[in-house]
């Protein structure tokens, strides 16, 4: 099941991927939240081959992921992997400039099962596509402006709320 959407900021390029491209920022918002998130890879930049497990509770469950950078094209584009017990998924952030102060963000999720029990949940999830869109395109634009947001600000960080 693929989720898209896209977003139009009001940042230029290379600030608008800084503040995606702020791992440690987002890793600090994990841990606000009440999961437990910590990187695996031992590198000392930010490019491909950066690599986290993290585990939430999700639906009353608690859940362990694993998520690896695999394309990493500043200031274009970032592609993660991230696996579950159950699903596989990809996670593409894209960046294209509008002017030099405007970008547009399009934010992808591909999610696949890998067992019966994930096939059978993404059958009932299909039923709710519409509602489960709905949300994601909403979280998103949330996103986008708390990006904007703290763009004014002058904060470079993502710093997720």
């Amino acid at each position: 099941m693929k989720f898209s959407t896209k977003e139009d900021l009001e940042i230029p390029i290379d600030d608008a991927f800084s503040m995606l491209s702020d791992f440690d920022g987002f890793e600090r918002a994990i841990l606000r939240r009440g999961a437990d998130v910590a990187r695996t890879d031992k590198m000392d930049h930010v490019g491909v081959g950066m690599s986290w497990k993290a585990r939430a509770t999700v639906r009353g469950k608690k859940r362990d992921f694993d998520a690896k950078l695999v394309e990493y094209d500043r200031p274009n584009q970032m592609l993660f992997e991230v696996k579950t017990k159950n699903m596989a998924s990809t996670f593409l952030v894209e960046l294209v400039p509008l002017s030099r102060a405007r970008t547009r963000m399009r934010i992808e999720l591909d999610v696949k099962p890998q067992t019966l029990s994930a096939r059978l949940l993404m059958q009932s999830a299909k039923l709710a596509r519409n509602t489960l869109n709905r949300r994601y395109k909403t979280r998103i634009a949330h996103f986008a402006s708390d990006l904007e947001e703290r763009h004014k600000k002058g904060m470079r960080t993502a710093g997720v709320s």
